[in-house]
Protein backbone atom coordinates (compact mmCIF):
# COMPACT_ATOMS: atom_id res chain seq x y z
CA UNK A 1 0.00 0.00 0.00
CA UNK A 2 1.56 3.36 -1.16
CA UNK A 3 1.44 6.46 1.12
CA UNK A 4 -1.72 8.13 -0.49
CA UNK A 5 -3.67 4.80 0.20
CA UNK A 6 -2.54 4.50 3.54
CA UNK A 7 -3.52 8.16 4.15
CA UNK A 8 -7.26 7.62 2.43
CA UNK A 9 -7.65 4.49 4.58
CA UNK A 10 -7.01 6.19 7.63
CA UNK A 11 -9.19 9.76 6.62
CA UNK A 12 -11.84 7.36 5.74
CA UNK A 13 -12.19 5.59 9.19
CA UNK A 14 -12.40 9.77 10.66
CA UNK A 15 -15.02 10.17 8.20
CA UNK A 16 -16.91 7.05 9.02
CA UNK A 17 -20.70 8.99 9.85
CA UNK A 18 -20.44 10.16 5.64
CA UNK A 19 -21.40 13.45 7.25
CA UNK A 20 -17.61 14.23 5.09
CA UNK A 21 -16.22 13.23 2.18
CA UNK A 22 -12.89 12.88 0.63
CA UNK A 23 -12.63 14.76 -2.51
CA UNK A 24 -8.82 14.60 -3.31
CA UNK A 25 -5.33 13.39 -1.13
CA UNK A 26 -2.13 14.67 -2.35
CA UNK A 27 1.63 13.32 -1.54
CA UNK A 28 3.84 15.70 -3.13
CA UNK A 29 7.21 14.66 -3.02
CA UNK A 30 10.17 16.72 -1.43
CA UNK A 31 13.64 16.52 -0.46
CA UNK A 32 13.35 18.97 2.55
CA UNK A 33 9.19 18.13 3.88
CA UNK A 34 6.60 15.99 2.07
CA UNK A 35 3.43 18.20 1.49
CA UNK A 36 0.46 16.42 2.48
CA UNK A 37 -2.98 18.42 1.09
CA UNK A 38 -6.35 16.51 2.00
CA UNK A 39 -9.29 18.03 0.56
CA UNK A 40 -12.57 17.36 2.13
CA UNK A 41 -16.13 18.32 2.10
CA UNK A 42 -19.77 17.91 3.02
CA UNK A 43 -22.99 18.77 1.57
CA UNK A 44 -23.98 21.80 3.80
CA UNK A 45 -19.95 22.50 3.40
CA UNK A 46 -17.41 22.18 6.06
CA UNK A 47 -15.79 25.28 8.81
CA UNK A 48 -12.58 25.98 9.37
CA UNK A 49 -12.86 24.41 13.19
CA UNK A 50 -14.07 21.07 11.50
CA UNK A 51 -11.07 20.85 8.98
CA UNK A 52 -8.43 21.93 11.55
CA UNK A 53 -10.21 19.00 13.81
CA UNK A 54 -9.85 16.55 11.16
CA UNK A 55 -6.24 17.54 10.53
CA UNK A 56 -5.06 17.16 14.12
CA UNK A 57 -6.58 13.88 14.39
CA UNK A 58 -5.25 12.51 11.00
CA UNK A 59 -1.84 14.07 11.85
CA UNK A 60 -2.27 12.31 15.46
CA UNK A 61 -3.09 8.52 13.29
CA UNK A 62 -0.05 9.25 11.07
CA UNK A 63 2.68 10.19 13.76
CA UNK A 64 1.70 6.77 15.63
CA UNK A 65 1.71 5.03 12.69
CA UNK A 66 4.33 6.24 11.22
CA UNK A 67 3.12 6.74 7.77
CA UNK A 68 5.44 9.23 6.56
CA UNK A 69 8.78 8.62 8.28
CA UNK A 70 10.50 12.19 6.97
CA UNK A 71 9.20 16.00 8.25
CA UNK A 72 5.82 16.43 6.37
CA UNK A 73 3.53 19.52 5.85
CA UNK A 74 -0.09 18.66 6.34
CA UNK A 75 -2.95 20.66 4.86
CA UNK A 76 -6.80 19.89 5.64
CA UNK A 77 -8.95 22.27 3.77
CA UNK A 78 -12.22 22.40 1.72
CA UNK A 79 -11.90 22.57 -2.27
CA UNK A 80 -12.37 26.52 -3.14
CA UNK A 81 -14.72 27.57 -5.49
CA UNK A 82 -12.44 27.58 -7.66
CA UNK A 83 -11.66 23.83 -7.38
CA UNK A 84 -13.67 21.61 -10.18
CA UNK A 85 -16.09 19.41 -9.44
CA UNK A 86 -15.19 15.95 -9.14
CA UNK A 87 -17.70 13.62 -8.20
CA UNK A 88 -21.42 13.21 -8.06
CA UNK A 89 -21.85 14.52 -4.27
CA UNK A 90 -20.23 17.26 -5.35
CA UNK A 91 -22.61 17.95 -8.03
CA UNK A 92 -25.54 17.46 -5.94
CA UNK A 93 -24.49 19.82 -3.85
CA UNK A 94 -24.51 22.46 -6.40
CA UNK A 95 -27.75 22.10 -7.73
CA UNK A 96 -29.13 25.47 -9.02
CA UNK A 97 -26.05 26.99 -8.98
CA UNK A 98 -24.21 28.29 -12.75
CA UNK A 99 -21.35 26.01 -14.02
CA UNK A 100 -19.07 26.39 -16.80
CA UNK A 101 -18.49 22.79 -18.41
CA UNK A 102 -15.87 21.76 -20.93
CA UNK A 103 -16.56 18.53 -22.49
CA UNK A 104 -13.20 16.35 -23.61
CA UNK A 105 -14.27 17.31 -27.18
CA UNK A 106 -13.24 21.01 -26.01
CA UNK A 107 -17.41 22.36 -26.62
CA UNK A 108 -17.76 24.84 -23.38
CA UNK A 109 -21.35 25.29 -22.39
CA UNK A 110 -22.57 27.37 -19.22
CA UNK A 111 -25.65 26.90 -17.38
CA UNK A 112 -28.04 26.32 -14.31
CA UNK A 113 -27.23 22.97 -12.46
CA UNK A 114 -30.94 20.98 -12.47
CA UNK A 115 -30.11 17.49 -12.02
CA UNK A 116 -27.39 14.93 -10.67
CA UNK A 117 -26.93 10.92 -10.32
CA UNK A 118 -24.27 8.57 -10.39
CA UNK A 119 -23.79 8.56 -14.03
CA UNK A 120 -24.13 12.23 -14.88
CA UNK A 121 -26.01 15.83 -14.16
CA UNK A 122 -28.16 18.23 -16.45
CA UNK A 123 -27.34 22.12 -17.42
CA UNK A 124 -30.08 24.60 -18.34
CA UNK A 125 -28.25 25.68 -20.63
CA UNK A 126 -27.43 29.96 -20.50
CA UNK A 127 -28.07 31.46 -23.46
CA UNK A 128 -25.30 34.07 -24.89
CA UNK A 129 -28.04 36.55 -26.95
CA UNK A 130 -31.60 36.74 -25.70
CA UNK A 131 -34.40 36.30 -28.32
CA UNK A 132 -38.13 36.39 -28.21
CA UNK A 133 -38.43 32.55 -29.52
CA UNK A 134 -35.14 31.27 -27.72
CA UNK A 135 -35.77 28.89 -25.50
CA UNK A 136 -32.86 27.38 -23.25
CA UNK A 137 -32.26 23.88 -23.62
CA UNK A 138 -31.19 21.04 -21.02
CA UNK A 139 -28.11 19.70 -21.64
CA UNK A 140 -27.37 16.31 -19.95
CA UNK A 141 -23.63 15.17 -19.67
CA UNK A 142 -22.07 11.70 -18.41
CA UNK A 143 -19.26 12.54 -15.85
CA UNK A 144 -17.13 10.43 -18.38
CA UNK A 145 -17.42 12.97 -20.93
CA UNK A 146 -16.12 16.12 -19.38
CA UNK A 147 -12.81 17.61 -18.88
CA UNK A 148 -13.81 19.57 -16.63
CA UNK A 149 -17.03 21.37 -14.14
CA UNK A 150 -16.57 24.37 -11.93
CA UNK A 151 -18.93 26.94 -10.13
CA UNK A 152 -19.13 29.94 -11.57
CA UNK A 153 -19.95 32.78 -9.23
CA UNK A 154 -22.40 35.40 -10.15
CA UNK A 155 -23.12 38.57 -8.49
Amino acid sequence: MNVKEKIVELLSTLLEDDKFFIVEVQVSASKVRQKVTVLIDSDAGISIDECADISWKLGEMLETQEVLPDAYTLEVSSPGVDYPLAMPRQFRKNIGRTLRVIAKDGVEKKGKLISADEEGFVILEELKKKKKDQVPAELPFAYTDIAKAQVQITF
